[in-house]
């Protein structure tokens, strides 16, 4: 169906275009427009559209396709489009364009919504604040079912959902919730208060979003309240929000894995040379740390002087001991996120670990040690590899515990210790293995 509007559109059949449009997703909506790369198409669809789906397609569109809009359609227009947005969308909205879009946008607000984005931007950017919206049903414990969803029919149109509603006193301090499944089941004269949950789950204002979204993991929450320091309800959090802040979450913990500098831009929108920023510093640190490995092997070129063939299981000790170091910190990052692994379940993890690279490593070292033994014939030389491949997977697994645990106790994102940092660390530690067990067995 997108395809067929693309074509209608370039045949310029406006009126095709817009009857096809009327029966689609606002998602979908949203998807057209970004395919569209002149400014000129995208506002004559935009303003062919009818005003509520165009309002409700503008707030799935991408940041630079909304500011081409905004830049494009007049005050009124505009004015119409922030109406029909909810406040976490169009604090999103505020925050993805540049400083004259946004004074429009101001502008163009009505009185109450600049009052309640001053709220919002004292807010921190990570907080439960900063992610809430304002519009939620709320009612009130002595209303009778019958009463709460006339309230519901009467101010629900504008509310961001109506499946959960909270149930306030006068000073809004929340008190409980109650689901609409559970109003549709009761009778019509219960009253709210009989039949509502009071052991409602709920955040403050201030606490970190990311904490936040992994209680709607938790609990398969469809929306969470939010209340201040003195649990008067403020807002609420959906699950779309919760859902667009674990994406961040993991977008910038694969980006901190793969030593690249997290950024909030598409890959294909971010020019060359902001991925080169974003990348070379990493990519410094980590080869001139390599170095150091550079620097053992000339240390200990004696050794390899007397039998060159020493220098050819080199390569398979280092990226045999930075894969298993990648494996253990890619699970052990992973607990940690989900919250399955804490701090004092350090000890408790690294005895697992060493457990694990015990069997792996004799496993590993077996393997080698007859394959070298029956290709080069040479029973110590089998036994030096062996022996170094069982130490280095025991160091590599165990570093891949430890790091990221040591990480998160000096508070850094224990994302920073994964596989980049952990296979350099590594392959220091193999080399100087390798070469040592070399002196000892075979004395060279």
């Amino acid at each position: 169906m997108i395809n067929q509007v693309l074509e209608l559109l370039e045949e310029k059949k406006y009126a095709q275009a817009r009857n096809v449009i009327e029966e689609m997703n606002a998602v979908d909506v949203a998807a057209i427009f970004a395919q569209l790369e002149e400014r000129e198409t995208i506002v004559k669809l935009f303003r062919i559209l009818p005003k509520e789906l165009a309002a409700e397609a503008f707030a799935y569109m991408e940041p630079d396709i909304q500011q081409n809009v905004i830049e494009a359609i007049s005050d009124k227009e505009l004015s119409y489009i922030l109406d029909e947005m909810y406040m976490d969308d169009y604090m999103d909205l505020l925050g993805e364009m540049p400083a004259n879009v946004v004074k429009r946008l101001i502008k163009n607000a009505s009185e109450e919504t600049r009052g309640l984005i001053n709220q919002f931007l004292n807010y921190p950017e990570d907080s439960a604040g900063s992610i809430m919206t304002i519009e939620y049903v709320d009612l009130k414990r002595h209303l009778t079912v019958q009463q709460a969803f006339d309230h519901i029919r009467k101010t629900g149109v504008d509310k961001e959902t109506i499946y959960t509603c909270y149930v306030t006193d006068e000073n809004r301090v929340l008190e409980g919730v109650v689901t609409a499944k559970e109003l549709l089941l009761a009778d019509p004269n219960e009253i709210v208060g009989n039949i509502m949950s009071t052991n409602v789950i709920y955040v403050q204002t201030l606490d970190d979003k990311e904490q936040i979204a992994k209680l709607f993991s938790k609990y398969d929450m469809l929306s969470l309240p939010v209340v201040d320091k003195e649990t008067r309800l403020v807002g609420i959090i959906t699950i779309d929000d919760a859902v667009d802040v674990m994406q961040e979450e993991n977008t910038e913990d694969f980006e901190i894995m793969a030593a690249i500098s997290p950024t909030d831009e598409s890959y294909l929108k971010t020019p060359v040379f902001t991925h080169v920023r974003k990348r070379i510093l990493w990519l410094l640190i980590l080869m001139l740390s390599a170095m150091i490995t550079g620097q053992l092997i000339t240390h200990y070129e004696d050794a390899f002087a007397a039998i060159p063939l020493l220098v050819s299981f080199i390569p398979m000790l280092m990226d045999t001991g930075g894969n298993c170091g990648s494996q253990s910190s890619t699970m052990v990052i992973r607990g940690m996120a989900l919250d399955e692994i804490q701090m004092k379940d350090f000890f408790r993890v690294w005895f697992k670990e060493i457990r694990i690279a015990l069997v792996c490593g004799i496993i590993l070292s077996v393997v080698n040690t007859l394959r070298i033994w029956i290709q080069y014939g040479d029973f110590f030389m089998a036994i030096t590899v062996g022996i170094t491949l069982l130490i280095t997977v025991i160091i590599a697994k165990s570093l891949g515990c430890i790091l990221p645990m040591l990480a998160k106790a000096l508070h850094l994102d224990p994302a920073v210790m994964a596989s980049p940092l952990i296979t350099t660390i590594v392959d220091v530690c193999s080399v100087f293995v390798f070469f040592n067990m070399a002196i000892w067995i075979l004395h060279v």
